[in-house]
């Protein structure tokens, strides 16, 4: 990096490049002055200052004509390719001035990826279409590790998350439910962990935020349940449920829209339990506008989710 900032800070600007062109085009420095509508001592400096950029001297006079010296007949040779160079770059820059484009690079879980991203990214794409985004899944450890070593630039998991280098933003809290077979929870409008105590449990696996959440919430009613089965993914425990193999303990969000199931019925838990949702991003982390609108999509989503 270092050594491209150098050379950028070393390079003459297209402005300089410019009024060396025109003054050997016209072979006079009052002439080239007029085209650009400005003094002829003000041309003669930029000369000048761009022969002390490059150590040489560009320009001589042979009777009353400004004609190149030997190095600007190479400079004139190489123009070309420099001044396209440096109009692309300006072009380049130019876009991510005007324009919202780039990568942001999301880490989440599964579930997340499923039910709550689409919406919010398919605003992002019909927006602004040159923001290109990659999504992995993974659980929340696995996600904040990459958060930390800049090889993610967000994730969206769920709480908690206590590193020091890293920002954690509420997105949206996530009621958590226990689904079964048909007749399995019984007849009321929410069910106990002592209730669910004599019914086997399917549950994700330890890695998981969420099942910490779970977990935590079965042991304040008493024994740990008898876990029947861990599985990877919140839709496998879905399948599991739905043949009858026991109960699971899933967010609302993978229950509701297209995530609905006939062959599951789902009771909200007493005491209630929910799950936040967070952003989080390095605290160092430059937010880019790309990032910055996906975001504030993200955010406006996860409000609307949970006001549904």
């Amino acid at each position: 990096m270092q050594s491209i900032s150098g050379t950028l800070a070393n390079a003459p600007s297209l402005g300089l490049l410019r009024s060396f062109c025109l003054v050997v085009q016209e072979g006079s420095f009052s002439q080239a002055a007029e085209l650009m509508e400005l003094s002829q001592p003000a041309v003669s400096l930029q000369l000048r200052q761009l022969e002390r950029h490059l150590g040489t001297r560009l320009i001589e006079r042979v009777g009353r004509r400004a004609v190149p010296t030997a190095a600007g007949r190479a400079l004139l040779e190489q123009l070309p390719a420099v001044t396209l160079a440096l109009e692309g770059l300006e072009q380049a820059l130019g876009a991510h001035v005007r324009d919202v484009s780039g990568q942001v690079r999301i880490g989440t879980g599964l579930t997340v990826c499923l039910y709550l991203l689409p919406a919010a990214l398919r605003q992002v794409r019909a927006q602004y279409p040159g923001i290109d985004i990659v999504v992995v899944t993974g659980n929340t450890e696995e996600c904040v590790r990459r958060v930390e070593d800049n090889s993610l630039d967000l994730a969206l998991v769920t709480l908690p998350v206590n590193r020091r280098a890293l920002l954690a933003t509420p997105v949206l809290r996530d009621e958590l439910v226990a689904v079964g077979r048909p007749g399995l929870l019984g007849s009321g409008a929410a069910v106990t962990a002592a209730q669910l105590r004599p019914l086997p449990q399917l549950a994700l696996q330890k890695s998981a935020s969420t099942r910490g959440v779970v977990d935590a919430w079965l042991r304040g009613g008493g024994e740990t349940p008898r876990l029947q089965m861990e599985l990877d993914s919140v839709e496998a425990l879905k399948e599991m449920a739905a043949i009858g193999l026991g109960y699971a303990v899933l967010p609302r969000m993978a229950m509701q829209g297209r995530g609905a199931r006939e062959d599951l019925e789902l009771r909200s838990l007493a005491p209630r339990l929910e799950r936040t949702l967070a952003m989080v991003l390095r605290k160092d982390k430059p937010l880019s506008r790309a990032l910055s609108v996906v975001c504030q999509s993200i955010q406006s989503h996860g409000a609307a989710w949970e006001q549904a």
